[in-house]
Parts: structure tokens; sequence; C-alpha cells
């Protein structure tokens, strides 16, 4: 059985337990079962299970949607529903409003008297649920805007993060050489530490996008 294996962070490729060529379409289980069609995509080497030898690739997944975006549709359907729920209490709140804004007091001891309360009472209670899923729906809406961007990020588990990454080297390399020339231009005295060390940083990522999705 094909599986996932975790490269480096937020990177899985496929432990395999056959050769495939580059375009192969093949299918991984994840470690709770479901099973997800990749297509290879560079050959990393190989590695020894229990005597056995695995093939280890760089993979696509085929899935319509990312985890960010399914996790973003779960929060935005789940603020949905919520919403709606609000509004249904809002709604139900509005019972008899004509007759409370009236501000007709209580009359203790007439037979209208738990009627009243009852009314009231189920409106407090109704518009109490209002708030709390309108609240839970303005949380849920702030984790789905965050998925939403999360989806929208460029990632070393992506192919197009070599070009991406090369890009963003160049420009950081520049901004560290302007630093470098410029003392003045210095916000604080780390900013030529913190400029060198994106340098690095996206030097290492390179490193690991050419080996996941560059040509062998």
């Amino acid at each position: 059985m094909n599986r996932f294996r975790k490269y480096c962070p937020n990177v899985w490729i496929a432990e395999c337990d056959e050769e495939y060529e580059k375009g192969d379409i093949i299918i991984l289980e994840t470690k709770y079962g479901k099973e997800v069609e990749c297509e290879v995509y560079n050959f990393l080497g190989n590695t020894k299970k229990d005597t056995e030898t695995k093939w280890l690739y760089s993979i696509v997944r085929l899935e319509d949607k990312s985890y960010a975006e399914r996790k973003a549709e779960k929060y935005n359907n789940a603020a949905f529903r919520n919403r709606q729920k609000s509004d249904e209490k809002w709604k139900q709140g509005d019972e008899a409003r004509e007759f409370l804004s009236l501000g007709e007091p209580i009359k203790v001891g007439h037979h209208s008297e738990k009627r009243h309360r009852n009314l009231i009472e189920r409106n407090r209670r109704r518009t109490e649920k209002a708030f709390e899923y309108m609240y839970k729906a303005k949380e849920q809406e702030s984790k789905a805007e965050y998925w939403e961007k999360k989806a929208k990020e460029i990632t070393l588990a992506m192919p197009e993060s070599l070009d991406y990454f090369k890009h963003r080297l160049e420009e950081a390399e520049k901004h560290h050489k302007f630093l470098k020339e410029n003392p003045k231009e210095r916000s604080h005295s780390y900013s030529l530490a913190y400029a060198k060390k994106e340098v690095n940083e996206l030097k290492k990522k390179i490193k690991i996008a050419e080996k996941l999705w560059g040509s062998n």
C-alpha cells in the first residue's frame, strides 16, 4: 500500500511499495484510511522499511480542493447556518411585539399575569440565543477568512514554489545589498541581520523545492 510520509514541515511525499514514473497516477492512503489520488512528480530516493525497499516520490494531490479550501468551506457553511439560526431567533423574539411595545405593565394577580411573564421570558431567551448564534457565526467567519488566506499561500508542497521562492530570493538579496550599502536606511540595529537571515532561509527552501519539483 502506498502511504503518505512527512518530508519536511507542511510537505508530504509518497512512500511506495513499487517503482513509478513521473506523471503516473497513484492512490495513497492516509493514516485514517482515506484514499487520495495523486500524481507522481520526482523520485527522491529509496529507503528500507521492515527489510523491504520503499520508493519515495514528491507528489501532487489531485483533489478538487486543498485542505485549507476545505477548512474555509467548512467554517463558511457553519457560519451561514448560525446566521440563519440567529435570524430565526430574532424573528421568534418578535412574538407579540406590538403588545409589548405598548409598555403594558404586568397585572399582578390577574389571570393574564402568568401568560405575560412567560411571553417576556420566551422573548428574552430567544434574544440571548440570537446573540449566541450571531457570535458563533462571527467567530466562524473569522476562521473561514484565515483559511481562505492560507489557501492562497504558495508553499513547498506546490510545484510552483520553486519559481516563487527563486523570485523572492532575488528580491531579498537586493534588499540585503541595499541595507548593506546604505546603513542610514536601516530601521533598527538588527535590520541587516534580519535581511541576511531571510536570504539564508529562502536559499534553504529553494534547495528543498529543487529536489521536490526541479528537473531531474
